[in-house]
C-alpha cells in the first residue's frame, strides 16, 4: 500500500455541487406537495374510487343527476357504473380509472366541464365495448364481420344505462 506523502497537508473539503440549502428547500417543497396530495385524496374520498360501489360516483355533486337517472334506468338491477364505464380486464381497468380520475379532478377543480355532464368519445368507446361483453351473443348479427367501428348501441337505446330523459329533471 502506498502512503500519501508526509507533506500533503490536511484533506481539502470539496464544495457541494448543489448547496445544502437548495436540498432543504427541495425537500420542503416535496413534502408540501405530498402532504397536499394526501389531504386532497382523503378529502375527495379517493379510496372509494377503487371500489365498485356506484355511490362513489356521487362524491362529485355534478354526478347526482346521472346517478339518480341510473337508479331509474333499466340496468340499475344488473349493472354498476364500472360494469359499463370501465374495462373489465387488468391493467386496462385501473389505467382507465386513473385517467378518468385525473381528468375529472382537473375538470372539476378548474370548473372546465359541460353541464349536464357528457360522456367523452373515449369513454363512449369503453361503454360500447362493454355492451358487447354483456350482450354480444344477442347482437352478433348486428355487428357484421369486417365492420371497422362498433355499432353505436346508444343510437337506439339512449336511455338504457341511464334514464337520460330525466337527467337534470326531478
Amino acid at each position: 500500500m502506498s502512503q500519501p506523502p508526509a507533506n500533503a497537508g490536511p484533506p481539502v473539503e470539496r464544495k457541494r455541487a448543489v448547496p445544502l440549502k437548495v436540498w432543504a428547500w427541495l425537500a420542503l417543497l416535496f413534502g408540501v406537495i405530498v402532504g397536499l396530495s394526501m389531504y386532497t385524496f382523503a378529502y375527495a374520498e379517493g379510496t372509494s374510487y377503487l371500489s365498485d360501489d356506484p355511490a362513489a360516483c356521487r362524491n362529485c355533486h355534478i354526478m347526482n343527476d346521472v346517478y339518480d337517472a341510473w337508479e331509474r334506468g333499466p340496468h340499475h338491477a344488473v349493472a354498476t357504473c364500472n360494469d359499463c364505464h370501465i374495462p373489465h380486464v387488468f391493467p386496462d381497468k385501473y389505467v382507465v380509472k386513473a385517467l378518468n380520475g385525473f381528468n375529472h379532478s382537473a375538470a372539476f377543480t378548474l370548473q372546465n366541464f359541460h353541464e349536464p355532464i357528457e360522456i367523452t368519445p373515449f369513454n363512449k368507446t369503453v361503454a360500447l365495448n362493454n355492451c358487447q361483453v354483456c350482450h354480444g351473443d344477442f347482437v352478433s348479427q348486428i355487428n357484421h364481420a369486417g365492420q371497422s367501428e362498433l355499432e353505436d348501441c346508444t343510437r337506439c337505446h339512449a336511455t338504457v344505462g341511464h334514464d337520460q330523459n330525466s337527467v337534470g329533471k326531478p
